[in-house]
């Protein structure tokens, strides 16, 4: 009988005969490889970057006493989040190199089921927003099976969507009508603020996640000697994130009511902390999962995406609920924020200042490029201009002519990047 054969034991995925495989590159090296990438025509959220920065100054300059004022940055905030959270649903569908028009219009769909479930038929608030997300959740349901089951050009469908919307919106809330909402946690969520001392335990949670979440993506790649950047550049990231939502608590949290006595306004407005969620979640879904390497991949190059047996048509399909969803939990910010609902909820310039947000901040209009962050910052890029502009006093015209101007000017440089990437062959 022969003695039993004993195996060498299996070293872990993460065990470190890799590290060091790869030579990892210095700091200025990598700030050198970001600079090619730039002038190879992958810009990124760069323009927007620089954009906010450049309007930002000018209106501190202009308005030094009344634009970086605690009252006025909490009021960006509100003043974003609707716009905000219907590009961040777009960029699903702007990935695809689709386009979703009636976004705007559905999210008055939403705002209108919501304020008349709370008020007409006196459901709970939990119920009643439920029903206003599923609301979303089948209009996009609709919209994705007519693009990718039936064929309809999503610009020709969600056009018909955007007139159907408008009209049902009509119908819900009667012409001339309007139906307030009351219900003290739905006015909550964009007129009521965090308090002070729960806004300091978010932001650190906030803050270590990230870091935690940086580092270990570090250390993994490190260990199985992928490259990785510098440490000094992780370390960097975390700083700047740290002081950026630890100084933008701290100034949230100072008194900002011109009547202290009477009426309080400190901490972090509510919708502030649900949007980073949506956007956390967002990212996840877009950077993490199978499901955003296929979003990315049909954006790329549908055909070939199909032939490599994914299935393109679920995809766009989700991508259409997504955005849609999106667009109801807008509306129900919008419905907070006005605490009631007309009948142009949605309309006006809801859906082009979600589009805008999108395409400003670097998503492309060409599929297959995009971030969520990018509608986080094209988002501030617009409401910096309606804000500031309204703080100058220039009139509705003024603000159209200017943000159409900063909307062609990112669609030009989209433009421009992409012709540039495929004459360096980085495309």
């Amino acid at each position: 009988m022969s003695a039993p054969t004993v195996r060498p034991a299996t070293p872990p995925p993460s065990s470190t005969p890799l590290a060091g495989a790869v030579e990892q590159p210095t700091l200025a090296e990598a700030v050198q490889a970001y600079w090619r990438r730039v002038r190879g025509g992958d810009m990124g959220s760069l323009p927007a970057i620089l954009a906010l920065a450049v309007l930002a100054g000018v209106f501190v300059l202009l308005k030094p006493q009344t634009f970086p004022s605690v009252l006025n940055i909490a009021n960006l905030f509100q003043q974003g989040a609707v716009v905000a959270t219907i590009a961040m649903g777009l960029v699903f569908v702007l990935l695809l190199g689709e386009i979703d028009l009636s976004a705007g219009f559905a999210s008055g769909v939403c705002g209108a089921v919501l304020a008349v479930t709370l008020r007409d038929f006196g459901w709970p608030w939990y119920a009643a927003l439920a029903v206003a997300i599923l609301t979303g959740v089948a209009i996009g349901l609709m919209l994705g099976l007519l693009v990718a089951r039936v064929g309809i050009p999503s610009f020709v469908a969600t056009l018909a969507a955007f007139l159907a919307f408008q009209g049902i919106v009509l119908l819900i809330i009667g012409s001339g009508g309007n139906v307030p909402v009351t219900d003290p946690v739905i006015v909550a969520i964009q007129n009521r603020n965090v308090p002070p001392l729960l806004g300091w335990v978010l932001a650190g949670i906030a803050v270590a996640s990230y870091a935690v979440a940086s580092l270990r993506t570090w250390s993994v790649r490190r260990s199985r000697g992928l490259l990785t950047p510098p440490w000094g550049l992780v370390v960097a990231k975390i700083v700047v994130l740290a002081v950026v939502v630890l100084g933008l608590v701290g100034a949230l949290n100072q008194e900002r009511s011109l009547n202290p006595a009477r009426t309080s306004l400190q901490g972090v407005p509510i919708v502030v902390p649900i949007i980073a969620v949506i956007a956390l979640v967002l990212g996840f879904v877009l950077t993490r999962t199978a499901f955003g390497r296929h979003v990315y991949a049909v954006g790329g190059n549908a055909e070939a995406t199909r032939r490599a047996g994914i299935a393109v048509k679920k995809v766009r399909i989700v991508c259409f609920m997504t955005c849609s969803t999106m667009a109801a939990v807008a509306g129900v910010f919008a419905a907070s924020r006005a605490t009631s609902v007309d009948p142009n909820a949605g309309g006006s310039n809801v859906l082009l200042y979600a589009v805008g947000a999108a395409v400003i901040g670097g998503t492309s209009l060409f599929g297959g490029k995009g971030r969520i962050i990018d509608a986080l910052i094209g988002g501030a890029v617009i409401a910096v201009i309606d804000n500031g502009m309204g703080l100058l006093g220039y009139s509705a015209g003024v603000k159209y002519v200017v943000t159409g101007a900063v909307l062609a000017a990112a669609a030009g440089v989209d433009a421009l990047s992409r012709r540039r990437a495929r004459a360096t062959g980085s495309a």
